[in-house]
């Protein structure tokens, strides 16, 4: 079996939860947000030893509540995706996948991350995108396929043409990575643009033109698993599918 990590992103503030607390931990159902994005990458076959988060904002209330199971990194600036990931470079390695995960979605679950991680072992993939099909794509990166749906690249709206804007296929921002080829790829990740930061998705850039292997991506069946919570609202309603559930 592959060794599976995970680098749960878990930084942010989430200024529109208007709350002193650091967004992760706010509660739906009683368990705080990071907690359901750990336990999945659990039922995905990683050890907690093998559970990385990345943290930023009141930190050691983080670590506090979350509890030292696993290993944390401090990202001290927020500078993008790529930047968070970085910072946990010496625990991501060589060896096995690694998966990244958001701290600010609490309806994954471990049956699909298990699934993307068969689907990238079984493929033999480099990277394998996490996406979902949704009635409105606005805001959200394109999954941009050829003609024979094989996967091309990911384009952010404000890059997309109007045929690509017009797609239906989006970023969930969970990725597989074979840990070696996301080592090689963050270490050769720049800032070089408008906003000064380091994306996650140029990773995929760098795999592809380097051939550094197969880019692939996988949608999940049901569309609320990548919803993300960014306020009081959105955690209500998260909370109100996680009831469903039980």
């Amino acid at each position: 079996m592959v060794r599976v990590k995970a680098v749960i992103l878990a930084a942010g503030k989430g200024t529109r939860m208007k709350s002193e607390l650091p967004k992760v931990i706010h509660k739906a159902l009683g368990k705080p947000m990071v907690q359901y994005s750990i336990d999945a990458a659990m039922e995905a076959g990683a050890a907690p030893q093998d559970i990385c988060l990345v943290v930023g904002h009141k930190a050691d209330m983080v670590k506090e509540i979350v509890g030292d199971n696993y290993t944390y990194v401090l990202q001290e600036e927020q500078l993008g995706t790529g930047h968070a990931v970085k910072c946990a470079e010496d625990f991501i390695g060589n060896e096995g996948i690694t998966m990244v995960l958001c701290g600010d979605t609490p309806l994954i679950t471990g049956k699909t991350l298990k699934k993307l991680a068969e689907t990238h072992v079984e493929q033999g993939n480099a990277i394998t995108v996490l996406t979902a099909r949704v009635d409105d794509p606005t805001g959200y990166g394109r999954i941009i396929r050829d003609n024979w749906g094989k996967f091309v690249k990911i384009v952010e709206q404000k890059d997309a043409t109007l045929e690509e804007q017009r797609v239906d296929e989006i970023n969930s921002g969970m990725y597989i990575f074979n840990s070696g080829v996301l080592s090689e790829a963050l270490s050769q990740l720049s800032n070089d643009n408008a906003q000064g930061e380091y994306y996650l998705t140029d990773t995929i850039e760098i795999v592809k033109s380097k051939g550094l292997g197969e880019v692939a991506a996988m949608a999940v069946s049901d569309v609320d698993e990548i919803k993300g919570v960014n306020s009081k609202e959105q955690l209500q309603e998260a909370e109100e599918i996680l009831k469903k559930r039980q």
